[in-house]
This record gives C-alpha cells, structure tokens and sequence, in this order.
C-alpha cells in the first residue's frame, strides 16, 4: 500500500499533484509545485521512487509518493 504525502492511499490511474518544486537534471527549470500528473502507475522503484508517470513538458519519469498528494 503506497501513501501520498498527506496519508491517502495511491492507486494506478490516479491523479496527484505535485506538492514541492522538484529539481530535473538536464533543465534549466524544474517540475514546479502545483504540477498535476495524470494517470500515474505504482511500481516497484528504485531508491524510493514508487509512481511510474508522464509529466507534461518533461516525458516520462518515475517520482516518490511523499512529493505528491492525491488530486
């Protein structure tokens, strides 16, 4: 069971939003707070990063669950 950042609990085709800016290698800017990522998918990650996602402007990448919260 994968929990957000505030304790709901995550499920695949969810959309969260991103709760802090989040610094990408590669761009001069970031994904910023506020952000929301739609159809997410859980997996199991590597180094805590357990949601499988497509960020508009960004591609696909993986994020942890405690920078994220339910949408």
């Amino acid at each position: 069971m994968i929990k957000d950042s505030v304790g709901n609990v995550l499920a695949n085709g969810d959309m969260v939003t991103v709760v802090k800016t989040l610094k990408v290698k590669g761009s001069p800017s970031g994904i910023k707070a506020g952000t929301k990522v739609r159809n997410i998918r859980l997996v199991d990650g590597v180094d805590g990063h357990d949601i499988d996602c497509k960020v508009d402007g960004f591609g696909p990448m993986q994020l942890k669950s405690s920078v994220v919260k339910k949408a």
